[in-house]
């Protein structure tokens, strides 16, 4: 996770009312590269999750997940085209524009355009 999403992060937490949530990064199968990525804060943990702390910011994902994420990187960028969080990730063979679905075997995106 970089210091810019640990940051935002952390913001958010406050902004909710929730200073102690941690954060979770999954995967489910869909979006028009076959996986999507999924955020959100979760007080809950599961026997096989697994929780590193980046920044002061547990970051908390599932064994599933963890196959198609390992090594990747949590990223908030700001820009004129828009703000949001991205996933920097080394198994992704390719992904959508959009940046928030993508597969590891490397079979083109649906026709059609981003439906994640």
């Amino acid at each position: 996770m970089t210091d810019a999403a640990a940051a935002k992060v952390q913001e958010l937490r406050a902004r909710e009312g929730k200073a102690e949530a941690r954060l979770r990064l999954f995967v489910k199968a869909g979006g028009c590269s076959g996986f999507s990525y999924g955020l959100a804060f979760d007080d809950r943990l599961a026997d096989d999750d697994k929780i590193e702390d980046h920044a002061g910011v547990p970051v908390v994902i599932d064994a599933f997940s963890a196959q198609y994420v390992d090594g990747a990187e949590i990223d908030y960028v700001d820009s004129l085209m828009g703000s949001g969080f991205a996933i920097n990730n080394p198994n992704a063979v390719s992904s959508c524009a959009c940046g928030s679905s993508f597969n590891t075997d490397g079979s083109p995106a649906r026709a059609g355009g981003c439906a994640h």
